[in-house]
C-alpha cells in the first residue's frame, strides 16, 4: 500500500520517466560572507553569477540537482528564491530538501590547533557563521523528507576505525576535548528517498571537507578519507541497514583519485566497489576530460562524483564545460569554479 500510495504521489507530482532519469550535483559557490547576504542577491536579480547558474542549469535540464555550497536558512528562504529564479527560464522544482549543515557551526572550543577560539576553522565545518556553505536538493519528484538518513552528527571518533589526528607524541590533536565533540561531517551526509514512479532512489549525498589547509598532523586530509570511507562502511550495514539496490553516492569529495594531495585510498576504494559502477562523466574542453573543477592555484581536478548502484543501468553522462577561450576565474561566464555533472539513468 505504501509504494501505491508513493507511486500516485510521484505521478502527480512529476513527469512519467519516458526519457530516462537525469541526475546531477554541481558545487554552485553560493556561499556568501554573512547570513541572508545570499536571499538578498537572489532577490535583487543583478547577480552575474546566479544568472550563470540559472543558464547551466536551464541547458543542462536535470531532474534532480544535489547542490554544494548554497547558505542555509531556518526557513529556507534563500533556497525557495533560488528555485523561484530558476524556474523563470528553466526547470521548475517542486520539490527541495536541505538540513542544517556542519559548517559554520561554532563549537567554543579551539579546533584546529592554534590556540584561539571562535574563528572560521573552529566550527564543525569551516564556515563564518551557521549555515554557510550548506548543501540542497532541488528535484521534480517528491522528496519523501520524514525517512530521510541524516548522519552529520556522528562523531568522527565513533566511525570504525577513525584516523583520528594525534600530536607527534601521540596525544589527540587538536585535543581530546575536541575530539569529544569533533563531527565527522564537514558538511553532511544525508541518505534521501526520492519518489519516482517505479519506487523509491536513494540519493546518497555528501559534500566531504578539502584534505589540505592543516599542519603535521593532516586533521583534514584524515578528515576527507573518513568522510569518503563512510559511505562503504554505511553499505556494509554498519549504521544499519542501508539499501542494496537503487541507490546513487553523489556530491563533493574534495578530492582526486590521482593527483593533488590528500590520501587516496578511500577514493579509490569507493570507486572501484563492485556495489557502485563509475560512469566517468567527460566534457569536450581541454584535457583532463574528467576534471570536474578548475582551481587558479591547481588547475583542473576531478572531485565530484555520482557512483550510481551496480543494478542501475547508466544511459548517459556529461560534465558541463564552459565553451574553451572562457576565463576559469570568471563566474559570470562560468558560474562557479566547479562544473555541473549529470549522469541519466534509465529505471524501469
Amino acid at each position: 500500500m505504501r509504494w501505491l500510495i508513493a507511486f500516485c504521489i510521484a505521478l502527480m507530482a512529476g513527469p512519467v520517466l519516458a526519457d530516462g532519469l537525469r541526475i546531477a550535483t554541481w558545487n554552485v559557490g553560493l556561499d556568501r560572507t554573512g547570513p541572508g547576504i545570499l536571499l538578498r542577491d537572489i532577490l535583487r536579480d543583478e547577480d552575474p553569477q546566479i544568472a550563470a547558474i540559472s543558464r547551466v542549469l536551464a541547458r543542462t535540464d536535470p531532474d534532480i540537482v544535489v547542490l554544494q555550497k548554497v547558505d542555509y536558512d531556518l526557513d529556507l528562504h534563500a533556497l525557495r528564491a533560488l528555485r523561484d529564479r530558476l524556474a523563470e527560464g528553466g526547470p521548475r522544482y517542486d520539490h527541495i530538501f536541505a538540513r542544517r549543515p556542519n559548517s559554520g557551526m561554532p563549537t567554543g572550543l579551539d579546533m584546529d590547533g592554534d590556540g584561539r577560539r571562535g574563528n572560521e576553522r573552529d566550527a564543525q565545518g569551516y564556515g563564518a557563521f551557521s549555515g554557510q556553505a550548506g548543501m540542497a536538493i532541488l528535484s521534480r519528484y517528491p522528496i519523501e523528507a520524514e525517512a530521510v538518513q541524516d548522519f552529520s552528527t556522528l562523531l568522527w571518533r565513533d566511525l570504525p576505525g577513525a584516523l583520528l589526528p594525534t600530536h607527534e607524541g601521540g596525544t589527540p590533536f587538536p585535543s581530546a576535548e575536541a575530539q569529544d565533540i569533533q563531527r565527522l561531517s564537514y558538511t553532511g551526509h544525508w541518505v534521501v528517498p526520492i519518489l519516482l514512479p517505479s519506487g523509491p532512489l536513494h540519493l546518497m549525498a555528501f559534500h566531504a571537507g578539502p584534505p589540505v589547509f592543516d599542519g603535521p598532523e593532516d586533521a583534514n586530509g584524515r578528515r576527507n578519507h573518513d568522510e569518503i570511507r563512510f559511505w562503504q562502511l554505511y553499505l556494509d550495514g554498519a549504521f544499519g541497514p542501508a539499501p542494496d539496490t537503487r541507490f546513487v553516492v553523489m556530491g563533493d569529495a574534495n578530492l582526486d583519485p590521482a593527483r593533488g594531495d590528500g590520501r587516496r585510498a578511500a577514493i579509490r576504494a569507493l570507486l572501484t566497489d563492485p556495489r557502485l559502477q563509475d560512469p566517468r562523466p567527460a566534457h569536450d574542453g581541454p584535457p583532463p576530460r574528467h576534471a570536474t573543477v578548475h582551481w587558479d592555484q591547481t588547475g583542473p581536478r576531478r572531485v565530484s562524483y555520482i557512483l550510481p548502484s551496480a543494478d542501475l543501468r547508466v544511459v548517459a553522462s556529461g560534465i558541463h564545460w564552459p565553451p574553451e577561450g572562457t576565463p576559469a576565474g570568471d563566474l559570470a561566464a562560468t558560474a562557479s569554479h566547479h562544473r555541473l555533472i549529470w549522469v541519466e539513468l534509465a529505471l524501469p
